[in-house]
């Protein structure tokens, strides 16, 4: 994108892409590379930040939900119930073993 034609105007001067470590910059010209830099990661953080407070609190429901819907369904099951009333049906009639 840097490395575009301006269309407007060709006396303009237009952004092109440098390597820092190759160019012969100056102390000031280096502390405005970093000074851009800076501002550009801060502004895309502020987006990032507010994606990521999302899927968080996405992820977080998702978790819940799934969390109270397991103690609901085990609170419904009777299966638990059910064995220990035939356990306590067989204890009193007593086994049926042949070793006693």
């Amino acid at each position: 994108m840097a490395n575009q034609k301006p269309t407007a105007d060709p006396e303009v001067p237009f952004a092109t892409r440098i390597d820092p470590k190759t160019e012969d910059l100056t102390r000031d010209e280096f502390y405005f590379i970093r000074q851009v830099e800076l501002a550009q990661w801060k502004k895309k953080s502020q987006k990032l930040r507010v994606r990521n407070i999302a899927t968080g609190l996405a992820i977080g429901a998702i978790v819940m939900g799934i969390y109270g819907y397991t103690f609901y369904s085990v609170s419904q099951e009777k299966v638990m119930d059910e064995l220990d009333a035939e356990a306590k049906v067989a204890r009193m009639r007593g086994s049926n073993t042949g070793g006693n």
